[in-house]
């Protein structure tokens, strides 16, 4: 089930694996992502409330790299009930929990999961795109044309939210807040061990940027407006509009 405790790195590993979304995180990965990411549910709010004053009707509102749905679920409650929101993810895991997720909801607006990788996703006649912690797990070369193809699907006045783990350029900075963040983690339950063990996992598929790379990026990719709206330690939300 999705809201199993995160065990995934809690014993020893004598090899440890790249990190995947395959189905042992899907099932624990709504405990991981909330005492992994601080600030997180302020982001799940942020996007409700985004989807209230840029969702618009007829046209389409994507959540890219969606997981269990927490995010394509705001999407559906706070978007006019003629809007189609387009859940994505190329995890098979993931999208059956997703699938199931927005099944429970009763909200109007209709709605597609897809299990496709989203550098395949048609963009189109959109009002809202959601990439929540998503990007960051993108080969760092190919970001600039995935956030242009976005802009191009993206109607006049829509939105793009882009949260992500980033890298500071200052290395005290940098080195503070990667222990500020080891201490949240701590404060959540998670050992040492597990600690070191995920970030070993995530070492070369999680790929962070720095937020000037992430503003300057999002100005070359098309979007008129790139603003830093959310930050948690090491953890930033930006808002494009088109």
């Amino acid at each position: 089930m999705a809201d199993q405790k995160d065990k995934v790195y809690a014993a020893p590993m004598s090899t440890i694996e790249a990190f995947r979304f395959d189905a042992a995180v899907a099932d624990v990965f709504q405990d991981m992502i909330e005492r992994s990411v601080p600030g997180y549910g302020l982001i799940l709010q942020l996007i409700g409330s985004l989807a209230e004053r840029y969702g618009r009707s007829q046209t389409n509102v994507y959540d890219l790299g969606c997981s269990l749905g927490a995010s394509t679920l705001q999407l559906r409650k706070h978007v006019p009930p003629n809007c189609q929101v387009i859940g994505v993810d190329s995890s098979e895991a993931m999208v059956e929990r997703c699938r199931a997720t927005l099944s429970r909801d009763h909200s109007a607006a209709p709605f597609d999961i897809r299990l496709e990788d989203l550098r395949n996703t048609v963009i189109e006649n959109a009002s809202i795109v959601v990439l929540n912690f998503t990007l960051q797990f993108v080969p760092d070369q190919e970001r600039l044309a995935i956030l242009k193809r976005i802009a191009e699907g993206i109607v006049p006045g829509g939105i793009l939210l882009l949260a992500e783990k980033v890298r500071f350029d200052g290395e005290s900075e940098q080195s503070l807040m990667a222990d500020l963040h080891h201490d949240f983690k701590k404060y959540q339950g998670y050992s040492d061990l597990e600690v070191a063990q995920k970030r070993t996992a995530l070492e070369n598929v999680l790929v962070p940027n720095s937020e000037q790379q992430h503003i300057s990026r999002l100005a070359e990719a098309g979007f008129s407006t790139q603003v830093q709206c959310v930050r948690c330690l090491n953890f930033e939300t930006f808002l494009a509009i088109r």
